[in-house]
């Protein structure tokens, strides 16, 4: 059976690795006297950095997902899932490598900086659960799209239970990816509920590609939901909350950017896979194809990844807007092109994890 490939996967991850490259470079060394917030420009700016994170999230648990449901037309589901909890822990590992100070370390300064929880670790762990849920589900789908479009909702409406969340009796390498109290920049909760959502939508894929009208339909799905998210989920939660006495609706329509992002993100969905025939370029798929590869490259230049010196360390937060702007044209060029002509892939790298793995498994076992 021939399976159709969805080109326009790619294409949403090569626009937010770009868009989260420009973000970092912009926002690390932009000068602070520029971050006005009665500047349009600005504004525009931040409302689009702040969609980059929960699209990230969001594809990676579709292409995930779809991928791990889909190895069951060729018999090949155990071999898909051993690969995706190989893969997520590779990515937690990878996480942890970039922060780690080599030059402290060999002059004996030791900290627990390096244990702080990034997107890596939390795509990483994201995909073990997504796999240990497909798992528990005993790998039916229908059972499975069900069950994480529930934990998504459940990740999002609990949202002000752990917001502040502490905890200072657990060891800080397992707290930090449920709570920032230590410095972590993402964590498990809430972002895990995006890459569920982005399985349940996978589920969506697998059952009705094939299905003549299944692109108009799911095109004007996402972007009537996600325009529902965006100005009305605030609405239907205050009226849950006055039918209900629910406090917890409220707290959650007072701070609504869990949902509001994900609509962001579905209005996105439908205008990428309704331009799919005229996007589906080499350049944007390979880059699309090259994430993890840009990613490290990016992490390393910016912020001095095992030296401790990156752009971050150089030249600080002193550029002007236009600067900033320029730079930031200059510096996706150059890592794009560290990643296609020097980095090996990604491939590559999963590969050479897997065997080491196994080397490591026999002399164990």
């Amino acid at each position: 059976m021939k399976v159709k490939r969805l080109y326009f996967i790619d294409a949403v991850r090569a626009f937010a690795i770009l868009m989260m490259l420009q973000g970092h470079f912009i926002d690390t060394l932009l000068n602070p006297i520029y971050r006005n917030q009665n500047h349009l420009a600005f504004n525009i700016w931040e409302y689009f950095r702040g969609i980059t994170a929960p699209t990230f999230f969001t594809i990676s648990g579709l292409i995930f997902s779809y991928l791990l449901i889909r190895a069951k037309q060729t018999d090949s589901i155990n071999y898909r899932m051993r690969k995706g909890f190989m893969r997520g822990l590779m990515l937690i590992g990878i996480g942890y490598i970039l922060r780690v100070p080599i030059f402290e370390w060999l002059f004996g300064k030791f900290s627990s900086y390096f244990l702080i929880v990034d997107v890596l670790q939390c795509i990483g762990l994201s995909l073990i659960l997504i796999v240990l849920v497909y798992q528990i589900t005993l790998k039916k789908t229908l059972l499975f799209s069900i069950l994480m479009l529930i934990l998504g909702g459940i990740v999002f409406m609990t949202e002000p239970l752990y917001r502040f969340l502490e905890l200072p009796g657990l060891p800080i390498a397992i707290s930090n990816y449920l709570s920032k109290s230590n410095g972590s920049v993402f964590t498990i909760i809430p972002w895990f509920g995006y890459v569920a959502f982005g399985a349940f939508i996978a589920t969506l894929f697998y059952r009705y590609v094939e299905r003549p009208k299944f692109k108009i339909a799911i095109v004007s799905g996402f972007f009537l939901v996600g325009i529902a998210l965006i100005f009305k989920s605030s609405y239907v939660l205050m009226k849950l909350y006055y039918w209900l006495d629910i406090s917890l609706f409220k707290e959650v329509a007072y701070y609504n950017y869990l949902y509001t992002r994900l609509g962001n993100v579905l209005v996105l969905f439908s205008i990428f896979y309704l331009a799919e025939n005229y996007i589906k370029q080499p350049l944007i798929l390979k880059i699309g194809q090259k994430t993890l590869s840009i990613y490290v490259i990016h992490f390393i230049i910016i912020y001095g990844s095992f030296t401790g010196l990156g752009l971050h360390q150089i030249i600080g937060k002193s550029l002007t807007p236009w600067q900033a702007l320029i730079g930031a044209l200059l510096f996706l060029s150059l890592v794009c092109f560290l990643s296609f002509h020097y980095a090996k892939t990604n491939a590559f790298v999963y590969s050479n994890t897997r065997k080491l793995m196994d080397k490591i498994k026999r002399y164990t076992s």
